[in-house]
């Protein structure tokens, strides 16, 4: 089973994992104040296909090419039907996509880094545990 996701471009320190990857679709679209990286204009999203078999090395590849130089933390993230990896800087999530417990970790983890809440909505209800 592939799985499917964004990478950001401009996320990556080193982008030679992009060539390992089957690229679907490329969108360049300009960046707002909402996005929290006042150092772009503009980014590039790549929606990527990923082998079964390649998926832990592809996150781990990710996970160390992520930038962090400015002081923000990235993530990026590829989902099946069953399992979703949710990778940050030298970290990475594999979560059984029914188990809301694994996404609290990684929301948690990523909210900890200074990533606003919008943008770690990996599974529907999972920020509503925070409200109760």
């Amino acid at each position: 089973m592939m799985y499917k996701g964004v990478i950001i471009e401009e996320s990556l320190q080193d982008t030679s994992v992009l060539h390992h990857l089957k690229i679907l679709e490329t969108k360049v679209e300009p960046t707002t104040s909402k996005h929290k990286t006042p150092w772009l204009k503009m980014w590039t999203l790549h929606t990527v296909l990923i082998d079964n078999n390649d998926a832990d090395k592809v996150a781990e590849e990710i996970s160390h090419s992520l930038d962090y130089s400015h002081k923000s933390a990235w993530y990026a993230d590829f989902k099946n039907d069953k399992t979703h990896y949710i990778i940050f800087k030298d970290k990475v999530f594999k979560i059984d996509r029914s188990n809301t417990e694994e996404y609290k970790a990684a929301t948690e983890y990523g909210i900890s880094l200074g990533i606003p809440k919008y943008q770690v909505d990996f599974a529907p209800n999972v920020i509503e545990w925070e409200r109760k």
